[in-house]
C-alpha cells in the first residue's frame, strides 16, 4: 500500500501540478502559489508526501514532511474573540453566513456620492484565444489615450502569455505575479505613471 501511495503522489506531482502555476522554485525550494491571490506562500507545504514528490520532480533536496497536530478553521478562530467587527465591500452577499456563524448583522452603508461607474455587460468568448485577443486590443486602445490599466489573471502562466501578446503588439507593460514578488512594491509605486 505504501508504494501505491507514493506512485499516486508522484503522478499528481508530474501531471497535475505545474511549475509557475501551482508553485514556483526559488532558492532551491518549492513555494506554493495561492490559487486565488497569485501570491507565494513561503513556509506552507502540501501534505501527505505531495510536496516531497514535487521536490523530487524538480530535482531539489527532499525535505521531511511536517506533521500537523491540530487545525482550526478561520471561522472557529474568529469565534474565539469576544467582540467582532469589520468593514468590506463584499459582506452583504454573505450576510446569512455572518449571521449563522458569528451572529453578526451586516449593515449596508450608502456611498457618500452617487455611483458614476458604468457597469458594462459581461463579454463571453468562445475560446480563450479570442478573449485574450480582445483584452490586448482593449489595452492597446486605453494605452493610446494614456489611461493606465490593471489586468488580473488567474495564473502566472496566463499573465506571462498575456505579457507576450502585449510585447508582440509593442505595448509597454509591467508584469506582477508570484515570480516577481520581491519587486511588488517597486512595480506598484510606478503603476499608472505616464511614460510618454
Amino acid at each position: 500500500m505504501e508504494w501505491r501511495h507514493h506512485v499516486i503522489k508522484a503522478l499528481l506531482a508530474h501531471k497535475l501540478y505545474k511549475r509557475d502555476v501551482d508553485y514556483v522554485v526559488k532558492d532551491g525550494q518549492v513555494i506554493i502559489v495561492d490559487e486565488f491571490t497569485g501570491r507565494m506562500m513561503p513556509g506552507r507545504r502540501w501534505s501527505d508526501g505531495l510536496h516531497q514528490a514535487v521536490e523530487a520532480r524538480e530535482g531539489l533536496k527532499i525535505e521531511r514532511e511536517n506533521q500537523t497536530l491540530a487545525t482550526v478553521t478561520l471561522q472557529n478562530y474568529f469565534r474565539m474573540f469576544e467582540k467582532l467587527a469589520g468593514m468590506t465591500g463584499t459582506a452583504f452577499t454573505e450576510a446569512n453566513e455572518f449571521k449563522s456563524i458569528y451572529k453578526l448583522d451586516v449593515v449596508v452603508v450608502p456611498t457618500n456620492r452617487a455611483l458614476i461607474r458604468t457597469n458594462y455587460a459581461d463579454c463571453v468568448y468562445k475560446t480563450e484565444k479570442e478573449k485574450f485577443a480582445a483584452v490586448v486590443e482593449e489595452i492597446k486602445e486605453l494605452y493610446n489615450i494614456g489611461r493606465p490599466v490593471l489586468v488580473g489573471t488567474i495564473s502566472i502562466e496566463r499573465s506571462e502569455r498575456l505579457a507576450e501578446m502585449l510585447k508582440l503588439r509593442g505595448i509597454p507593460h509591467q508584469v506582477l505575479n508570484a515570480k516577481y514578488h520581491e519587486l511588488e512594491a517597486q512595480i506598484v509605486a510606478q503603476a499608472g505613471r505616464f511614460k510618454g
